[in-house]
């Protein structure tokens, strides 16, 4: 139904203007100190949104909840941590607020076209966390916080300065810094909080070799990262990171290592053909599993086969 569409918000403007905040004095940039706001929006009804611009938000409430929902993940920002939303990204806002509750943090909205004609503009797309979902947040240490709080303290200054023609590589160059230190303490966070994300990679396994089960992949075929990530309930690419970070290998290429390591039993164990083992294991290209087995194992499958290595029982 239409009512459920979300609205798109084209403006940094227009957000402002929705949410009853102060007006931006860039038409393509914004930047909110939270302590220094009259009063706190009131969301009311569910706004359903898509902006065209992006949303890097440090938020800490201390006697305040206000729960963002991303998709069907509901996050509340009770704690210090930062999101980040991209252009074309679904959200809302939801929750009852008191004006005179503490809170502390800030919020940059950055519209593309800002960064037009700078390295920047093509390396923002590169920043896996902007496809994370809100459930995902990086969760910041005091010293972490207090890094961030400078860098957006020190965009404020520029931005609120008299604009003169060094004012937007200044900002942008900010900013770079922002996402440069944003991406550091994520790959912080997966590391620290390892009990968790061991355990997330511990299940991993457990569900791939499930997955290759010769039941499973009749019925199921491959799993694909999407099918993993959401058994998981994580985003493709938050997964993918802590992965690489953990492991040294992406989600993709760790579905591809159980592939070749099925493989290589199919081949030392039975008597089937390469082909007829490319079939079973999801392949609708026979070449295209040798492609993969010789990329991944140095050598061939029958070469494997006929190595000699390895005995069949």
């Amino acid at each position: 139904m239409a009512g459920n569409l979300p609205r798109k918000i084209k403006s940094i403007h227009e957000l402002l203007q929705l949410q009853g905040l102060p007006d931006t004095r860039h038409p393509l940039i914004s930047v909110l100190n939270i302590a220094e706001l009259k009063k706190v929006p009131k969301y009311g009804p569910d706004i359903v949104a898509a902006t065209n611009f992006y949303f890097i938000g440090m938020s800490r409430f201390t006697q305040f909840c206000l729960k963002m929902k991303y998709g069907q993940q509901e996050y509340d920002f009770d704690k210090g941590v930062m999101s980040f939303i991209a252009p074309g990204q679904v959200f809302n806002f939801i929750g009852d607020q008191e004006d005179d509750m503490d809170r502390s943090g800030w919020l940059l909205l950055l519209h593309p076209d800002f960064l037009w004609n700078h390295p920047l503009a093509l390396k923002i797309k590169q920043y896996e966390f902007f496809d994370y979902a809100v459930n995902e947040a990086l969760f910041l240490s005091d010293n972490e916080e207090q890094t961030i709080s400078g860098l957006f303290r020190n965009i404020e200054q520029e931005y609120s300065a008299n604009i003169d023609k060094f004012s937007q590589g200044i900002i942008i160059s900010l900013i770079e810094s922002l996402l440069g230190y944003s991406e550091r303490f994520y790959q912080r966070q997966f590391i620290t909080r390892k009990i968790t994300h061991h355990g997330i990679v511990s299940h991993l396994e457990a569900m791939l070799e499930k997955a290759f089960s010769p039941e499973a992949l009749e019925m199921n075929g491959v799993p694909t990262v999407k099918d993993i990530s959401g058994q998981l309930n994580i985003s493709p690419n938050y997964l993918s990171s802590l992965l690489k970070t953990l492991t040294g290998n992406s989600t993709q290429q760790h579905i591809q290592e159980k592939i070749i390591e099925k493989a290589k039993e199919k081949l030392i164990m039975t008597d089937l053909s390469v082909n007829e083992i490319a079939f079973e294991l999801g392949f609708e290209y026979p070449q295209s599993f040798s492609k993969l087995f010789k990329t991944k194992a140095n050598i061939s499958p029958l070469e494997f086969r006929k190595s000699g290595r390895f005995i069949k029982p």
